[in-house]
């Protein structure tokens, strides 16, 4: 143990120099450029300028690195654009993509003219490890909802313009940006969906197929004969040119009720079609079914009273 603090003071002192060593250093240092001679001066001046010239190549090696660089990471891009518009990419995710791979690129070309200059790079990536580790931390919500949002722009379940529900809201879908979902609402609201809540959720997405069926629940009173029902709502669905010939129509009894039949009714029409061949048909059903002896129930309840 004395052996270790005696070898521990000793290097204490050789890393502490008292004043009179440096002192005599220095007079050491004065007195040795005073009695160098012309070949000696000849020397350093030459080996200085060595040095010089050998950081001016250097400086100059790193800007042309640069420029080069610049114009090869332009180059990359272009090539990207070309590629995503012959595979029709979407607009959100050739922006996040272009911007990723740009960063990275020039983060390789900053490595690569630091390398140049002679800098040891290591400290740098372990600069940027510690850097990156305490913003993950600090900021580890929202690179949550980015990471949720490279889910969404890669693998697509909707894009802008679908009509979709998800997290308890219904609207069209109007922008996809790495952190939300921003959707209009039927009554115009705006709503902002956290992406990392939406790419783990439950999406209904009512805009993807090209063809949609519709369903309708029609009450018919008990009495009424469902034959005729179901002769007359048919006729009006291929009356209509936007139900799809291809797929027949159909009614079904759904259920016998307390005080009604319960017909369900399918058609089937394309996607931009459904909204308007419902609120329609629902119309035309209310209007033209009673004059078909079709009669649509109250509800009803028998009362009996008795008296003594």
């Amino acid at each position: 143990m004395l052996h270790l603090l005696q070898g521990d003071t000793e290097k204490i002192q050789n890393f502490i120099i008292p004043d009179s060593t440096q002192k005599a250093n220095m007079a050491k240092a004065v007195e040795k450029i005073e009695h160098m001679s012309m070949m000696d001066y000849r020397q350093l001046f030459t080996d200085m300028a060595h040095e010089v010239s050998w950081i001016l190549l250097k400086v100059i090696l790193a800007i042309a690195i640069y420029f080069v660089g610049k114009m090869i990471i332009k180059w990359i891009i272009r090539l990207m654009d070309k590629a995503f518009d012959h595979h029709k990419v979407e607009t959100s995710l050739r922006s996040f993509l272009r911007s990723m791979v740009k960063v990275l690129l020039m983060i390789v070309l900053i490595l690569a003219i630091v390398q140049t200059l002679g800098v040891n790079t290591s400290s740098f990536l372990a600069l940027f490890a510690s850097a990156g580790l305490a913003i993950g931390m600090a900021l580890s919500g929202t690179l949550q909802n980015f990471a949720g949002g490279v889910v969404l722009l890669l693998l697509r379940p909707y894009k802008v313009g679908d009509f979709i529900e998800a997290q308890g809201q219904t609207g069209t879908v109007a922008a996809i940006g790495l952190f939300s979902t921003t959707i209009k609402t039927a009554d115009n609201q705006t709503i902002y969906i956290p992406n990392n809540t939406i790419a783990t959720s439950i999406i209904d997405n009512h805009s993807q197929s090209d063809t949609r069926r519709v369903d309708w629940t029609l009450s018919i009173s008990y009495g009424d004969d469902v034959d005729v029902a179901r002769r007359e709502i048919l006729a009006l669905l291929k009356s209509d040119s936007r139900v799809l010939a291809s797929i027949e129509p159909a009614v079904y009894v759904k259920n016998l009720g307390e005080s009604s039949v319960d017909l369900s009714i399918r058609a089937w029409v394309a996607n931009a079609d459904y909204w308007g061949l419902f609120f329609d048909m629902n119309e035309k059903m209310y209007k033209e079914l009673p004059s078909k002896g079709i009669h649509f129930p109250f509800p009803q309840m028998d009362v009996n009273i008795k008296s003594n």
